[in-house]
């Protein structure tokens, strides 16, 4: 097996489906993002968005645990198996279109490349698109995500 099989670059790989009922969205905007679009059902109706809904914050939060939850896992190569480690970052993040209470998400991830890290030897960069498609087909996020991943 190859780093590339391994990480199946090129792959849109379904990650997952997430619910976003009106408590959950309520909860969570009121620990992170406490604007009364996220957290009113009586102000969000009279807001731009017309009624409740999710902070891009918690869309992208759910997008993470369903990545985390379905990372390749079995590995066949030679040497010792990748190891996944922190991410440096994301970019192009867009919320394409609001996501309100009672939507479901399905999120996906490609692998879209890979590089080595000259200052540390062993560790690698790996280049993720990420997005979610609400229940009309419309995408709702998207974004690149890199992570670091030990590969000696």
């Amino acid at each position: 097996m190859t780093l590339d099989e391994f990480f199946e670059i090129g792959v849109t790989i379904p990650i997952g489906t997430h619910h976003f009922d009106a408590e959950s969205i309520k909860a969570f905007a009121r620990k992170y993002d406490p604007q009364p679009f996220h957290t009113d059902e009586d102000l969000a109706r009279s807001s731009v968005f017309g009624g409740l809904c999710a902070s891009g914050w918690q869309t992208a939060a759910a997008w993470m645990k369903r990545n985390l939850s379905t990372l390749p896992r079995s590995w066949t190569g030679t040497g010792p198996a990748p190891v996944f480690g922190p991410s440096p970052g994301i970019t192009n993040l867009k919320w394409l279109k609001p996501v309100y209470a009672g939507e479901t998400v399905s999120y996906s991830r490609t692998a879209l490349s890979y590089r080595p890290i000259a200052s540390r030897p062993g560790w690698l960069v790996l280049n993720v698109g990420a997005e979610g498609i609400d229940s009309t087909g419309d995408k709702v996020i998207e974004f690149e995500s890199a992570v670091l991943v030990k590969v000696e």
